[in-house]
């Protein structure tokens, strides 16, 4: 099983700040979800930015909702994202 998410900050570019109960901070990338049903809802950056923590997971209004295991298994620790983020602004110069 894995952690419920504790909080949730909404970021730039379609990404989710994440702090999970086993005090690991994630980021999510909510891009791929957004061609996807009634995801596609989230492309309006006011819903996008409505996200809240319901019962470990989040949701946006409308009942739009992404599973703590989902959020878990395909984010990434912020550790990693950091490294990630140098390297793609390294090679841009």
């Amino acid at each position: 099983m894995n952690p419920y998410v504790l909080s949730v900050e909404p970021l730039d570019g379609y990404r989710l700040d994440l702090m999970f109960e086993n005090a690991e901070r994630r980021i999510f990338d909510v891009k791929p979800y957004l061609r996807r049903g009634i995801f596609a809802r989230l492309q309006n950056r006011a819903t996008f930015r409505a996200v809240r923590v319901i019962a470990g997971s989040v949701e946006w209004p409308g009942e739009l909702d992404l599973s703590y295991d989902t959020l878990y298994l395909e984010s990434q620790p912020v550790a990693d994202v950091a490294v990630t983020e140098a390297v793609a602004a390294s090679i841009a110069q």
